[in-house]
């Protein structure tokens, strides 16, 4: 549970970041960027709970960077009006959401939190 009261946290604030940063990527409002945020954060715990043992830290964070990538770039698609969200800025949030996710992991997986998702 600690894993995903985290992930609430640290993914919309990732997104936020992110539009602030990149002109790649532009929600029409900050409400877009904190939804697609909850969003990758559900999908990263359900990734977690089907995938992340001891041993897979890699995979689990590859496939974790996967689905922050589409993600960000079907929003676009998905949540009307003006949003600009090119390959490279799905990129980038994949990246940001990569390595968030890669610290998460390696923590859950050193201090036994694992177990509880069997």
């Amino acid at each position: 549970m600690d894993g995903l009261l985290i992930k609430l946290l640290v993914s919309p604030v990732l997104v936020v970041l992110a539009d602030a940063l990149f002109p790649e990527v532009n929600y029409l409002s900050l409400y877009y960027s904190i939804g697609v945020g909850f969003v990758l954060a559900l999908a990263g715990y359900w990734l977690e709970r089907i995938i992340l043992r001891p041993g897979t830290l890699w995979l689990t964070t590859a496939l974790d960077m996967i689905a922050g990538f589409v993600i960000t770039y079907v929003s676009a698609f998905i949540l009307p009006a003006a949003i600009q969200i090119t390959p490279m800025g799905a990129g980038f949030v994949a990246i940001f959401y990569g390595v968030a996710e890669y610290l998460q992991h390696g923590w859950l997986i050193q201090t036994g939190r694992v177990s509880e998702y069997e």
